[in-house]
């Protein structure tokens, strides 16, 4: 009777042990990818706009899987605060208070299954913003919630 219990026992765990699959090669863990090196990629790194014109931001986007959304955010840097991700500096201005900064917020949805898309958004440069200097970040989110970060150092004139 205790070997019938003992072998019951062992072939219960055994099947146990072999029912649970393991899903984790289907795990997406990798960051998405935000490509400013093409071409026509813009902006890049210190990158000069001028006020009361239209930003056209273009980048590349990837993901191993699928990618979920993007965001911009442009906000002054007038006390040279960092966000920047970018090996190289720029010139700054010297530190000032801001009277009328431009802020931008922009939250977009990446069409669903995508693992590649161009991002184009226009924005419109008002023309009575505070000129100098500020930080342009890119958030790239995929499907999963994996999130990338750009940061830019941009001047608007």
């Amino acid at each position: 009777m205790r070997k019938k219990l003992l072998l019951s026992t062992a072939f219960a765990l055994t099947l146990f042990t072999f029912s649970c699959s393991s899903d984790n090669e289907n795990i997406d863990t990798e960051y998405p990818v935000i490509d400013i090196s093409g071409a026509d990629a813009f902006p890049i790194q210190c990158s000069e706009i001028t006020r009361g014109q239209k930003l056209i931001f273009k980048a590349r986007f990837t993901d191993n899987a699928a990618l979920g959304s993007y965001s911009l955010d442009i906000h002054h840097n007038f006390d040279h605060h960092t966000h920047s991700t970018e090996v190289s500096n720029c010139s700054t201005d010297a530190n000032k208070q801001a009277v009328k900064p431009l802020l931008y917020l922009k939250s977009v949805n990446i069409p669903e299954g995508l693992k590649s898309y161009d991002a184009v958004q226009e924005i419109d440069i008002p023309v009575h913003i505070d000129p100098g200097d500020y930080h342009f970040l890119i958030k790239l989110t995929d499907k999963e919630g994996w999130q990338s970060l750009k940061g830019l150092s941009i001047k608007i004139k």
